[in-house]
């Protein structure tokens, strides 16, 4: 074990958080962090839209579903996968700008992999973080909102502050029902849910108290029994990106 290790360990989702805005050199080192971040061919596809004004963060945690720790943290940040600033550099050499599904998901990965990385360096300041994927729910109207032209997306938001709560670590799946060998092993996973919804059932009984009975496998097949966000293809569409 080492001091980033630990740090990556000790990781917990943060919902409330103390008036405290972040300072300008906490700032600048969590972007430049996220900058560090390896990307695609460098093309680097993602912008950060950092939101200052009140009332722009209060529509946005109406839009994300009236989660309020989207107003009350110290910095809101949206991550947009971002097409529109490579269209623009490749005319300046008057070429042809050709996008498709593996562009999408270029981008898409290098604004999750820049913002991994800004969480990483928020917690070592001793702030806390939340990732917001529900802003996509009202993809539209938060791309309305932040004027972001075409070609560009809101993949997610992350909140980050100083933390004003200590939750518990929420277990996660057993290593050997998610790391194979060589190939996918199917007995091993099985095996892996199995263990993991016996662990989960005892965190959930005992963080409610008892008033909760479930298990991991029962909230996947609760969140998926019915398509999800299912309006994200003819947005995505409608911003101009191709899924081909």
């Amino acid at each position: 074990m080492n001091a980033v290790i630990e740090l990556l360990q000790r990781h917990r989702s943060i919902r409330k958080f103390k008036p405290v805005p972040l300072t300008s050199q906490q700032i600048e080192a969590i972007v430049s962090s996220a900058q560090m971040a390896s990307t695609s061919s460098n093309v680097q596809a993602y912008s950060l839209i950092a939101i200052r004004d009140a009332a722009t963060r209060s529509r946005l945690a109406e839009l994300a579903g009236n989660q309020a720790y989207v107003a009350d943290c110290g910095l809101f940040i949206v991550f947009c996968a971002d097409l529109h600033r490579l269209e623009e550099a490749a005319s300046r050499h008057e070429e042809s700008f050709h996008t498709n599904t593996e562009s999408l998901l270029v981008a898409t990965v290098d604004a999750a992999l820049a913002a991994q990385n800004a969480a990483v360096a928020a917690e070592s300041l001793g702030l806390g973080i939340c990732y917001i994927g529900g802003i996509r729910s009202e993809a539209e109207k938060v791309s309305s909102l932040l004027k972001l032209p075409k070609l560009v997306y809101p993949v997610f938001g992350m909140c980050i502050g100083t933390p004003d709560q200590q939750p518990s670590h929420r277990p996660r799946l057993p290593q050997d029902g998610l790391l194979h060998w060589d190939a996918y092993e199917e007995e091993a996973m099985q095996a892996g849910i199995d263990r993991y919804d016996r662990t989960m059932h005892e965190y959930y009984k005992e963080r409610t108290q008892g008033k909760t009975l479930t298990t991991w496998s029962r909230g996947i097949a609760d969140k998926y029994k019915k398509p999800v966000r299912a309006h994200m293809k003819s947005f995505l569409e409608a911003r101009g990106f191709k899924l081909e």
